[in-house]
């Protein structure tokens, strides 16, 4: 471990926040990190938080962007659907590294020793090369690049026996960074025998057009994805903070399904 991140270990980990802040996932996984931080769980602090819509765009992000401002932590917005119109809508493709330009200089007058995209939706090359950014992302090494919606359906195509999330290092090849942190869960428990018995017979490739995100089997493994991705980056923060994981991505990777489980279990 380089001198700069064992460094973090002895002090109050200073972390840049990104998010999108379109949902209760993204919410959560905020909630999550400043109750652990006020509990003293976390020896963290908030050095930003970046959001790319601003009020007024949807009441979801808006409810996000709310709770940023109650706690006092610098909010930096850039809308990325206002800097598209403002650039004849030209493919985001064309806008990314623009975008993230002009981001980073939003930033300028933050720093952070890390920073966290946890559920930002955009592809973000420059922000990867300025920013040591973690990326939680909802599948195992070697399994499903790209949205969480694809990551279940594969589980389910697939009739995997278990699943997972990551906790990466963000790199302009998307999903594909240095591996930190792992947890792993069993989808074939007994209370999902029942969804994937319904579905013998079927078709399965047919079923995200079929009966898509209503399908009880697909709310079921989403569920129990989100009650481990906010525990993983807690618990991968918390042992960034300590010093257990080389955030640079040059130790092992560091499997954390029996932490993230007792913090399930406990409800």
């Amino acid at each position: 471990m380089s001198d700069s991140v064992q460094g973090l270990s002895n002090k109050k980990l200073s972390i840049g926040w990104f998010s999108t802040g379109r949902g209760e996932g993204s919410y959560g996984l905020l909630s999550s990190a400043l109750e652990a931080i006020d509990s003293g769980d976390l020896n963290a602090e908030l050095a930003f938080v970046f959001v790319n819509r601003v009020k007024g765009q949807t009441k979801r992000t808006d409810r996000f962007l709310e709770l940023v401002e109650s706690r006092g932590v610098p909010l930096v917005t850039l809308s990325s659907r206002d800097f598209r119109r403002s650039n004849d809508n030209r493919p985001w493709s064309e806008l990314r590294e623009d975008f993230d330009r002009a981001a980073i200089e939003l930033l300028r007058p933050h720093s952070a020793d890390i920073a966290v995209h946890a559920g930002y939706m955009l592809i973000a090359p420059l922000l990867c090369s300025e920013y040591l950014t973690l990326n939680l992302h909802p599948a195992l090494p070697g399994g499903t690049i790209g949205m969480w919606q694809q990551a279940v359906w594969d589980v389910i195509q697939q009739d995997l026996d278990e699943t997972g999330a990551m906790i990466h290092i963000s790199t302009e090849e998307v999903d594909e960074g240095p591996v930190l942190s792992t947890t792993r869960f069993s989808v074939k428990t007994p209370d999902l025998q029942s969804m994937w018995s319904d579905l013998s017979g079927n078709d399965v490739s047919t079923l995200p057009e079929a009966d898509g995100e209503d399908l009880p089997l697909f709310k079921a493994i989403r569920e129990a994805g989100l009650l481990r991705e906010r525990p993983l980056l807690i618990e991968t923060l918390k042992a960034v903070s300590s010093g257990r994981i080389d955030p640079s991505g040059n130790g092992d990777v560091v499997d954390l399904s029996d932490e993230v489980e007792a913090v399930v279990a406990r409800g």
